[in-house]
């Protein structure tokens, strides 16, 4: 299952654990941890009571009380003292216990805050990385729906020179335009521009259309064929298109849905569909996995009936990364929730 990065009070979360960012005593404390404590009730108190504290980067488990989850996994992150005293081992170890920790308690879901980040003083954006590496790397190897909650997404891009050169490409790339304009530039431009017999564009193609890098069209046959001889001649389809790149790649299915963040059950009914018609998120997810360059992703976007677009800023965000050869779809999707974009993979 994929790696979900929500924006939410975690005490709110729905899933069979959530993690406490506690103090060593688990007896409780300031923010995340006195929230928990608060919602949960002093059922959890009393049992925390019991469990003799815990170390730094060290996992334990109580019942959830009143807080909508089964259990509450505690773990003590490291104070941050200049990154040069193993702060990022110590990190590292809170989400591999409380991840090993709930998957022994059969848990298929779990949540966690930004361990560290309050008033342990570890910086919001490294400590977001830490939780995401290793949060990717078990889930390489585990079946786990697994949620990083960030209770303020705008602290995550102060500071961060990615999230200043994102800005920056959008700015200089992204065209806000009203959709009559739009159609008013595609039908000027291409009076000008020699066009196959009939060209068919779909909504999310019109801004790309004009673009002649990228642009893409489906000539109709020119002969006057019946509807049924059409239909047969039709080209290979989004599933048998993924499917064909997988191989191609000489990656396993596993790997593929996997590094691209899609839930292995969806994987299955793209597999067994070749006519499944999937969303625009989930088709760039598979392109991010197989590390397709930008006129590949618009080829298999158009299988599923999508295309690029300048005049969509989460299209602009998808294109700065792949110009760049930057295929980690879990930094992507940090970028898409700070710009409030929708994630990738499901």
């Amino acid at each position: 299952m994929p790696l979900q990065i929500i924006r939410n009070d975690i005490t709110k979360v729905e899933c069979d654990a959530i993690v406490n960012a506690a103090n060593s005593t688990l007896l409780g404390g300031g923010g995340v941890d006195g929230a928990i404590h608060k919602a949960a009730g002093r059922g959890l108190l009393l049992e925390c009571m019991k469990l003799g504290g815990c170390r730094v980067g060290e996992a334990k488990i109580t019942k959830g009380y009143n807080l909508p989850c089964k259990y509450v996994i505690h773990t003590v992150g490291p104070k941050w003292k200049g990154g040069s005293n193993n702060e990022r081992e110590l990190l590292e170890s809170c989400y591999k216990n409380s991840l090993e920790l709930a998957k022994k308690n059969n848990c298929e879901s779990v949540a966690f805050p930004l361990i560290s980040s309050g008033v342990y003083g570890y910086p919001m954006n490294e400590a977001f990385k830490v939780a995401v590496d290793t949060v990717a790397e078990f889930l390489m190897h585990n079946d786990m729906l697994v949620y990083i909650v960030v209770y303020n997404k705008n602290a995550l891009a102060t500071g961060s020179k990615l999230f200043t050169d994102i800005a920056q490409y959008i700015d200089d790339n992204y065209v806000a335009e009203h959709s009559a304009y739009v159609s008013r530039r595609i039908n000027n431009a291409c009076e000008s521009m020699p066009l196959p017999q009939t060209q068919f564009l779909s909504n999310e193609e019109k801004c790309y259309a004009c673009n002649e890098d990228i642009a893409m069209s489906i000539p109709v046959p020119e002969d006057t064929a019946g509807l049924s001889d059409i239909v047969i001649k039709l080209d290979e389809s989004f599933s048998q298109m993924l499917l064909r790149k997988i191989d191609e790649k000489g990656m396993t299915d596993s790997e593929c849905y996997k590094k691209a963040n899609i839930d292995r059950k969806l994987f299955s009914k793209i597999r067994s569909n070749p006519d499944y018609k999937p969303s625009k998120p989930t088709v760039i997810a598979f392109c991010i996995a197989l590390e397709l360059s930008l006129a590949e992703t618009n080829e298999m976007l158009l299988k599923a009936g999508f295309a690029l677009s300048h005049s969509n800023k989460f299209d602009v965000i998808i294109e700065y990364f792949i110009k760049r050869g930057n295929y980690n779809i879990f930094e992507i999707n940090e970028a898409l929730f700070a710009f409030d974009q929708s994630l990738l993979g499901a």
